[in-house]
């Protein structure tokens, strides 16, 4: 089986599986930008933004932040 180092410490291991478990329960954020330029001269900007969790997860984070903006209205 696969395992992740966490910190560089070996007693801190944890298999795919778990972590893979950990990101969709409570969900990761992945961002990027990749630019590619001639002569210091930019010719594509590349700008990412992804978000990675469960459905689930995901329904539970929009009904709370929906929850939370009505309440603000009130």
């Amino acid at each position: 089986m696969a395992y992740i180092d966490i910190d560089n410490d070996a007693s801190k291991q944890i298999s795919i599986c778990e972590a893979l478990d950990r990101v969709l329960n409570k969900g990761a954020v992945i961002t990027g930008e990749l630019t590619i330029s001639v002569a210091d001269i930019d010719l594509i900007y590349l700008s990412l933004q992804a978000v990675l969790t469960s459905v689930e997860t995901a329904r539970h984070m929009f009904d709370s932040q929906i929850n939370d903006a009505v309440k603000e209205v009130k």
